[in-house]
């Protein structure tokens, strides 16, 4: 993990207190100082540095001799979903959504070659996989990371793709890379995309971009259903339009939003003194 940066300015230290964090998830949410150093490809006494000072300063909790972090730790995920503004701008949206689909509604963006949910409003349905803010899956299996690979340039597309994902579920084998190109062009040309079964068995979803001020697509929203109780006709005649005309809604939203002066609240003072 550490160790990989060519910067003059690259911090080694912050690097791997970064990788510590990272080592931490949902099959590992208590590790001892062993675990964490074999995980972070660490020292036990440099893992052991910086467990404690997370600890000191609010991250990480220790628990008889093991370590697991705290929900302080949200606040570095929510400081950038706040900072966009996007959040606090879809969440009516997304709730008004699910209550006329009746399904779960996420928003995620593309992290390297994986997808990170940013904004969700979910229904007590059974779904094979568990998602929360923060949770990552594999871009080329999903809705939404369809949408977002589709959104990029040839060159980054390439370069993308061949990084690994990182959240640790079996790829996709049920498509060449040629015809995974062929497809993100077909949906760069219509504007969403459809995931059936890709994910895991019982999970389908379509997906619809999220610009900001410039047109640039910057998030994607997806409706997810089970596929025992939701054909494929159905979700794309009866919640596609409706997912598009929320997606477009959020859209104009953030760009107003964007486009808003930023005034600093000492600017504010001088100006009226």
């Amino acid at each position: 993990m550490a160790g990989r940066g060519a910067g003059p300015d690259f911090v080694e230290s912050l690097a791997r207190g970064l990788d510590v964090l990272a080592c931490f998830d949902a099959g590992h949410p208590t590790m001892s100082l062993s675990e964490v150093a074999t995980a972070a490809g660490l020292a036990r006494p440099t893992a052991r540095r910086l467990l404690l000072t997370l600890e000191e300063l609010g991250f990480v909790r220790t628990t008889g001799g093991s370590f697991q972090l705290t929900p302080k730790v949200l606040t570095l995920g929510m400081a950038y979903v706040g900072s966009l503004g996007l959040w606090d701008i879809a969440r009516p949206h997304l709730e008004a959504l699910v209550a006329r689909t009746g399904e779960s509604s996420s928003m995620a963006q593309l992290d390297g070659s994986d997808i990170v949910y940013v904004a969700r409003v979910s229904v007590p349905k059974l779904i094979a996989l568990r998602v929360d803010i923060g949770t990552r899956f594999p871009a080329t299996q999903t809705s939404q990371g369809k949408v977002l690979l589709s959104a990029l340039a040839p060159d980054e597309l390439a370069e993308v793709l061949a990084e690994p994902s990182r959240a640790g579920l079996p790829p996709y084998i049920g498509r060449t890379a040629e015809q995974l190109r062929d497809q993100l062009t077909e949906i760069r040309a219509r504007g969403w995309a459809l995931a059936d079964e890709e994910l895991a068995p019982g999970v389908r979803s379509v997906a619809a971009p999220v610009r900001d001020g410039t047109g640039t697509v910057r998030a994607a929203m997806n409706v997810t259903v089970h596929a025992a109780e939701t054909s494929v006709d159905t979700l794309l005649h009866d919640h596609l339009p409706l997912l598009l005309r929320t997606a477009g809604d959020v859209s104009a939203e953030w760009a107003l939003w964007q486009s808003r002066p930023h005034v600093e609240s000492g600017q504010r003072n001088e100006t009226s003194a």
